[in-house]
């Protein structure tokens, strides 16, 4: 599933301009995140066919899948939500909120870690792609 999200996201953003790295269209990030999800998910899956094979190779049962679908479902919701709250919340909200998200989903339960990883993460983002880059992203209620 997530590797048709980051399909879905990269034809979507191939209708916006694209530009160049160093004069960057609005399409460039959504270019680059769906090809990274689509890579990562890609990786995902051979690692769990090769672990597969593996073990049928060995006459062993299969090792559960990594995950579960409710981690999938609250993955995409977090998404969804990221998305629909994009304009509203601006970029460094909404970025640090899904970092959170993500990491809880995923299983990280250490708060600390999960809070200043988000918070690095999206001031990096922000640095990045809005001071850098000169992005012109949502800024929301928040003014950056």
């Amino acid at each position: 599933m997530i590797f048709i999200f980051g399909a879905i996201t990269v034809l979507l953003s191939l209708r916006m301009p694209i530009g160049t790295f160093r004069m960057a269209g609005a399409g460039l990030f959504p270019l680059c995140l769906g090809i990274l999800l689509m890579v990562l998910s890609s990786i995902f899956l051979l690692r769990f066919l090769f672990k597969k094979w593996q073990n049928v190779k060995k006459e062993e049962s299969p090792s559960e899948i990594p995950g579960s679908a409710m981690q999938v479902l609250f993955f995409m919701g977090a998404m969804i939500l990221a998305t629909l709250f994009f304009k509203i919340l601006g970029y460094p909200l909404v970025s640090f909120l899904l970092m959170v998200a993500l990491l809880r989903i995923l299983g990280m339960k250490q708060w600390p870690f999960n809070i200043s990883l988000s918070l690095i993460t999206a001031i990096a983002s922000y640095f990045l792609f809005v001071q850098w880059l000169k992005i012109p992203l949502p800024k929301g209620w928040i003014g950056l």
